[in-house]
């Protein structure tokens, strides 16, 4: 009888241990998907982000390229702000807009061509 008893507790003990293997199986299997998803996820979040980093650059290229051009048009504009305050510009000015003359200069003016 002890022997069968025996026997019975190998046996129980030995589908004890056939479960725990198998619950082990599931466990690892499981962990192992999720961990398979989050690396899915994480690399669809990766390239997401390198393509936004991309994008990112170009603006900047673009907004550097026109801040340039902006300094640029800034020191022509302050060129021409001195040159606006020089007396040449004022009798240039003078001359073309309003039609005055120094009393001693004398003006030609080219006729009108008449068809």
């Amino acid at each position: 009888m002890e022997k069968r008893n025996e026997a019975r507790r190998a046996g129980a003990q030995r589908t004890r241990m056939r479960r725990k293997r198998k619950q082990n199986k599931s466990a690892v299997l499981c962990v192992s998907l999720i961990t398979l998803m989050l690396l899915g996820v994480m690399s669809v979040q990766i390239l997401s982000l390198y393509g936004r980093n991309q994008s990112y650059q170009e603006k900047e290229q673009e907004l550097q390229t026109q801040l340039e051009s902006e300094q640029q048009r800034q020191l022509e504009l302050k060129e021409y702000e001195e040159y606006v305050k020089t007396k040449e510009y004022i009798e240039q000015t003078a001359k073309t807009k309003l039609g005055l003359a120094y009393p001693n200069e004398i003006i030609f003016k080219e006729k009108e061509k008449e068809d």
